[in-house]
C-alpha cells in the first residue's frame, strides 16, 4: 500500500497534500483474498470491504464508467487504501464485521448492525440432546457451542443437511417434552421421533456422537462416504444426483471452517518482518478478544549488517516504550524469529504492563494462523511500496547519479536465464519505466538448439532475438539494459549489441559479488568493464536489485509452466510428498485444481494424509511463494 518510508499506513498523515497514486497501488495489488479499507484525506476511514480477489474487487472502484453516484462520491474523497490478506475469503467476512463493527465507517450499511456471531448449539440433555441454530454465545444452559461461523444462512443450511444425515431433533426443550406423536420432521425423515422413544438413548447418543465429532473436524469418513456416492453416482451417469452430493460436500466443509480471525486466543500482538531491494517492512497486527482489529505498517531504517532477529529487538522497544504515550502491551507478542535479548525484553515488558508479558516464536494452531497472515501481509505492504511512484522516481534519479547517464532512464530492461539440469531453459526479459515493473511488456523466451547447460549461448539467443527485432525497427528501445550474471554473461551481451550495431545502450552486469549477499553485488559496466562500488544503503543499488530479482521470479516461474507442460502434469506434479493418491484425495475433496487454489492451509490439512507442513508447501507452489 503506498506509505512513506519510516511512517505507519494505518492512519495516513491528513493534508499530506499527495494525490493518491491510482495506478501504482492497482499494479502491484494481490489477487487473494482479503480485506480494504479506505480513507480520506484526513486520515478517516471511509469504507471497509472484503474481497475474494482483492485486485479485482478494489480495480472495479476506478473504472470510468458505470459506477453508481454513491461509489462516485466515494472514490472521489480517497486519499490512501490499506490491505490485509486473509487465508480465505470466510475469514475476510469475519474480520471485515469486526473492522466495521469497530471503525463504523460512513459508507459501510450492511454490516453495521450489532448482531452476534453465529453458532451451532448442543443442548445438554441427558438423554436426546438437540442441534440448534443460536446467535451470540452465553454460558447458561450448560451445552456445548459450535462456532463461531460467518453466516447465518451457511448455518442453517448445514444443520438440515447433518439433520439429512444423522437424523438429529432439532426442536425446543419445551416441545420436545410436550410431544405426544411424532412430528412432520420424522415423517420426512429428518429425525428418529426421540420425543416418542422411536429410538434407544444408546442410539441416538451414538448418531449424536457422530454429529459432533464431524463439526469438531475428527470424522473425515463422513466425507469420505459422500465422496464415494458422488463418483457412484456419475459413473451411473446420475448427474443431478452427483451434483447434489457435491453440493453437500462444499457445505459440510463449509461447516468445519476453523477461523483463524475469531476465536478463543485472547490478546496478543502478532509482529512479521521482510526485507528486499533494500527496504525493511515491519507489520503489526492488533489481536483482541480473539479478534484482529486491525495492522498497522512500518519501514524503519536499519543497518546491512543488522539481523532480522536484531532488527525486531530495536523495533519491539521503541514501538512498546519510544514517545510520550505507552502503548497498551498484551500478554503475548508473537515474532517469527528469535529476538536478540529475547528474555530481557520480555522482563521489561513484563514489569510495565504489571503482569506477564511473553514475546514467542514457536506457537501452535491458532496463534500460528495469525503468524503466518502477518507474513504474508508484511510481503505483501513491501511489494507495494516498492512500486510506489514515489519510491520507483528516488531511486531513477539516484540510478542516474550513480551511472553518470545524461537523462534519468524512461525503459530499462533486465535479462535472466532460467532452467533445471538444462532441461527446459527459458529466458526472462523484464520491463521497468517510471512507474516501476511495466508486467505488459514482460516477454519469455523458449531457448532451442543450445547445449544443455549453456548460459552463455542462452543468453547470447536471447538477445539477438530481442533487439534484432528493435533494430528492424519492431521494438521498443530501452535507456538502459541489465543482465544478470558477471563478466562472462556480460560479454556474450557485449558481443551481440555489436553484431547488431548497438553503440548507445548502456550495458550494466549485475554480478552477486564474493559473499554473495543482498547489498554486496558489483555492478560492471559493459562498455569499460569498470566496477562501480555502490554502498548497501544506495537507493540505486536498491533499485537494481528490485529490477534483478523480478527477472529472476519472472524466469523460474515462465521454466517451471514450461517444464509442467512438456512433461503434460498436473499443477500437483512435481511436489514433493504429494504422490498420484495424495493428488486424487485433494481433487476428491474439492471437486477440482480451482477449488484448492481457493482453500486456505487449513483446509488443506483436513485432507487425509496431507500434514500441515505438506499443506503449506502445496499452498506455496498453486500460489507461486
Amino acid at each position: 500500500m503506498p506509505t512513506r518510508p519510516d511512517s505507519q499506513t494505518e492512519a495516513p498523515e491528513a493534508g499530506n497534500g499527495r494525490e493518491f497514486d491510482t495506478k501504482s497501488f492497482l499494479k502491484q495489488l494481490t489477487e487473494r483474498p482479503g480485506v480494504y479499507r479506505m480513507y480520506d484525506a484526513s486520515g478517516n476511514v471511509l469504507y471497509v470491504g472484503k474481497a475474494r480477489n482483492l485486485k479485482k474487487r478494489v480495480t472495479s472502484y476506478f473504472r470510468k464508467t458505470g459506477l453508481a453516484p454513491k461509489t462516485e462520491a466515494l472514490v472521489s474523497r480517497i486519499n490512501s487504501i490499506e490491505v490485509t490478506i486473509t487465508s480465505s475469503e470466510t475469514e475476510a467476512l469475519l474480520l471485515e464485521q469486526n473492522l466495521i463493527k469497530t471503525l463504523r465507517p460512513p459508507y459501510n450499511i450492511l454490516l453495521r448492525d450489532d448482531k452476534s456471531y453465529p453458532y451451532i448449539y448442543r443442548s445438554s440433555h441427558d438423554d436426546y440432546p438437540s442441534l440448534t441454530f443460536r446467535r451470540g454465545r452465553t454460558k447458561k444452559g450448560g451445552g456445548t457451542w459450535y462456532g463461531p461461523f460467518p453466516s447465518s444462512g451457511a448455518v442453517k443450511e448445514s444443520l438440515n443437511i447433518l439433520q439429512k444425515i444423522f437424523r438429529v431433533r432439532s426442536c425446543s426443550e419445551s416441545y420436545f417434552r410436550n410431544r405426544t406423536r411424532p412430528c412432520l420432521q420424522y415423517q420426512i425423515n429428518r429425525c428418529t421421533a426421540p420425543c416418542v422413544g422411536f429410538i434407544t438413548p444408546e442410539d441416538y447418543q451414538e448418531d449424536m456422537r457422530h454429529a459432533t465429532m464431524f463439526l469438531e473436524g475428527k470424522n473425515p469418513a463422513i466425507l469420505q462416504d459422500l465422496m464415494a456416492a458422488m463418483e457412484t453416482a456419475s459413473k451411473n451417469l446420475e448427474f443431478e444426483k452427483a451434483a447434489a452430493y457435491r453440493d453437500q460436500i462444499n457445505h459440510l466443509r463449509h461447516v468445519q471452517e476453523q477461523q483463524s480471525v475469531h476465536g478463543e486466543g485472547g490478546d496478543a500482538d502478532v509482529v512479521a518482518i521482510a526485507q528486499d531491494a533494500g527496504v525493511v517492512c515491519i507489520v503489526v497486527i492488533i489481536v483482541r478478544g480473539g479478534r484482529v482489529l486491525g495492522t498497522k505498517d512500518y519501514f524503519p531504517r536499519y543497518s546491512l549488517e543488522q539481523s532480522e532477529g536484531e532488527l525486531l529487538s530495536a523495533f519491539l522497544g521503541q514501538y512498546y516504550f519510544g514517545g510520550s504515550a505507552r502503548r497498551e502491551i498484551p500478554p503475548d507478542i508473537l515474532v517469527p524469529v528469535d529476538v536478540e535479548g529475547q528474555e530481557l525484553l520480555s522482563q521489561a515488558l513484563t514489569e510495565s504492563a504489571g503482569r506477564d508479558t511473553r514475546v514467542r516464536k514457536n506457537v501452535r494452531g491458532e496463534r500460528r494462523r495469525w503468524l503466518e497472515m502477518a507474513m504474508t501481509n508484511a510481503r505483501q505492504t513491501l511489494l507495494s511500496h516498492l512500486a510506489s511512484k514515489e519510491t520507483v522516481y528516488r531511486r531513477l534519479l539516484a540510478l542516474r547519479d550513480l551511472l553518470d547517464l545524461p537523462e534519468t532512464p524512461s525503459r530499462m530492461e533486465c535479462f535472466d536465464i532460467s532452467h533445471s539440469h538444462g532441461e527446459n531453459t527459458v529466458a526472462s526479459c523484464v520491463v521497468f519505466d517510471e512507474n516501476g515493473p511495466l508486467k505488459s511488456d514482460y516477454r519469455l523466451y523458449n531457448i532451442e538448439g543450445v547445449a544443455a547447460g549453456d548460459d552463455y549461448g542462452a543468453m547470447r539467443q536471447v538477445l539477438t532475438r530481442r533487439y534484432r527485432r528493435m533494430v528492424a525497427g519492431e521494438g521498443k528501445r530501452p535507456d538502459l539494459v541489465f543482465i544478470d550474471g558477471g563478466k562472462g554473461q556480460l560479454n556474450i551481451a557485449r558481443e551481440v549489441f555489436d553484431e547488431l550495431g548497438i553503440k548507445d545502450i548502456p550495458l550494466i552486469g549485475v554480478a552477486k559479488g564474493v559473499t554473495r549477499r543482498a547489498g554486496m553485488e558489483q555492478l560492471i559496466d559493459g562498455m569499460t568493464g569498470d566496477l562501480y562500488r555502490v554502498p548497501a544503503d544506495s537507493p540505486a543499488l536498491h533499485l537494481i536489485q528490485h529490477i534483478r530479482d523480478e527477472s529472476h521470479r519472472f524466469a523460474i516461474t515462465g521454466h517451471r509452466a514450461r517444464r509442467d507442460k512438456k512433461r503434460r502434469q498436473s499443477t500437483l506434479e512435481g511436489i514433493e510428498g504429494v504422490g498420484p493418491k495424495r493428488r486424487r484425495d485433494l481433487i476428491r475433496y474439492f471437486g477440482g485444481i480451482q477449488e484448492l487454489r481457493k482453500a486456505s492451509v487449513d483446509e488443506m490439512s483436513k485432507v487425509q494424509g496431507i500434514s500441515r507442513n505438506l499443506a503449506e508447501t502445496i499452498y506455496a507452489v498453486l500460489h507461486d511463494e
